[in-house]
């Protein structure tokens, strides 16, 4: 049984770095989409916006999917068609492509974010202690790797499917290989082709699910701040060079990666409740080292922690949501999922908006608030009593039965 969750814990991580890869190809080439297909500045907001929207679809779909289908099938063949969907917004020239491109990666990633954290919630289960925040990590990798591969294809002036097709033609028969081992259910004795574990289950309770939905968007809106409007902050507002302006959000990338990879071990010594609060205060600080910066190097350091603060809430997040419904922890990740996606909408546009009619200064507070409110439900993420036993999960045995070793 041990050999069964490690490799379903390696395929899945493989999964996670995929993603990652991925989206971190199409966001980060924007600009040259753009050049490619010659959309208009006024018509890029639509496209963009698209994606999420469809994403958001995509994880409603899965909620209804998972009720016939187990996560694992749906993750087996969303991940495919987020990979050729990249490959295909590469090789296109008119807007109907670019169009039918992105429309199917939208659907797919939807399905492809819930599959996947619907699989690590149920392994950590099975695990009994915090592995999330290393899935997400591995993700936080794939994004880094998939913006430096981004910047070679930019800097050596590659067409997009030029750029693409040697990440596909890797990442897509590895995952296809890798998706054998996925594991469905809380432990590898209880999968079956029958009916799927949620099927059935307990009723999802929206109003138990909200201070986790506030969460996500909250995380999200944070996240989103940073993508979008680092650069501009450090180079209009704290007066940097362009090429330092690049900088933060590398910066923040990184962090990221490495407060998720310690997160877990913070998590099984602390408790899910103290790691999010400190994540939560950390993220505030940042943002509000942001605002007052009076220039571009103690900007990057509020950048910094940022990454450091934010890089924990999303798993947690989809983690308790797991453990506040065991019954149906499928369907409630499906839904919980469909809030990164209204963070991600919200946040970019919220931003601009206030720092048009106000500062951009001062809209950085309102992130940083939205953050703090976090601390308000703090106590969602607390284990319940018969999730793994005590004040918070075990440190080192897997429940999967007589004879396990801890992994």
């Amino acid at each position: 049984m041990t050999d069964v969750l490690r490799r379903g814990r390696a395929s899945l991580a493989f999964s996670f770095f995929a993603q990652g890869v991925a989206f971190a190809l199409l966001v980060t080439r924007i600009p040259a989409i753009q050049d490619q297909y010659g959309i208009s500045d006024a018509l890029l907001p639509a496209f963009l916006a698209a994606v999420p929207v469809l994403a958001g679809v995509g994880s409603v779909c899965t909620e209804l999917l998972v009720k016939r289908l187990r996560p694992s099938h749906v993750l087996r063949w969303s991940q495919p068609v987020v990979l050729l969907a990249l490959l295909g917004v590469g090789a296109g020239d008119g807007l109907w492509e670019i169009g039918l491109s992105l429309a199917a990666f939208g659907l797919a990633v939807g399905a492809l974010d819930a599959s996947m954290n619907m699989l690590g919630v149920s392994l950590q289960h099975a695990y009994g202690r915090s592995i999330m925040l290393g899935f997400h990590a591995v993700y936080s990798l794939g994004g880094i790797v998939g913006a430096s591969l981004a910047w070679v294809g930019a800097h050596w002036d590659l067409h997009l499917f030029v750029s693409y097709l040697p990440v596909v033609a890797v990442l897509l028969p590895a995952a296809l290989v890798g998706s054998r081992w996925y594991v469905d259910g809380g432990r590898p004795g209880e999968e079956s082709e029958e009916k799927p574990k949620d099927a059935g289950g307990q009723p999802v309770a929206f109003k138990l699910l909200l201070p986790l939905c506030l969460v996500m968007t909250f995380a999200y809106i944070g996240d989103s701040t940073v993508s979008n409007w680092s650069a501009k902050y450090l180079q209009d507002v704290l007066g940097s060079s362009e090429q330092l302006a690049t900088v933060p959000y590398n910066v923040y990338m990184v962090t990221t990666l490495l407060g998720r990879a310690l997160g877990d071990f913070g998590v099984r010594r602390f408790g899910a409740v103290a790691v999010v609060r400190l994540g939560s205060i950390i993220a505030a600080v940042g943002f509000a080292v942001v605002a007052v910066a009076p220039g571009a190097w103690v900007g990057m350091l509020g950048f910094t922690l940022l990454g450091l603060g934010l890089c924990v809430l999303v798993p947690q997040t989809f983690a308790a949501a797991g453990r506040l419904f065991p019954g149906a922890a499928d369907a409630a990740i499906a839904r919980l999922n469909i809030f990164n996606y209204v963070g991600f909408l919200i946040g970019s546009p919220l931003v601009g908006a206030l720092g048009d009619a106000w500062t951009y200064r001062g809209a950085m507070l309102v992130p940083m608030v939205l953050v703090l409110v976090t601390l308000l439900y703090a106590r969602s993420f607390a284990p319940q009593p018969d999730r793994y036993g005590d004040g918070h999960e075990r440190p080192r045995t897997a429940d999967v039965g007589r004879g396990s070793n801890g992994l």
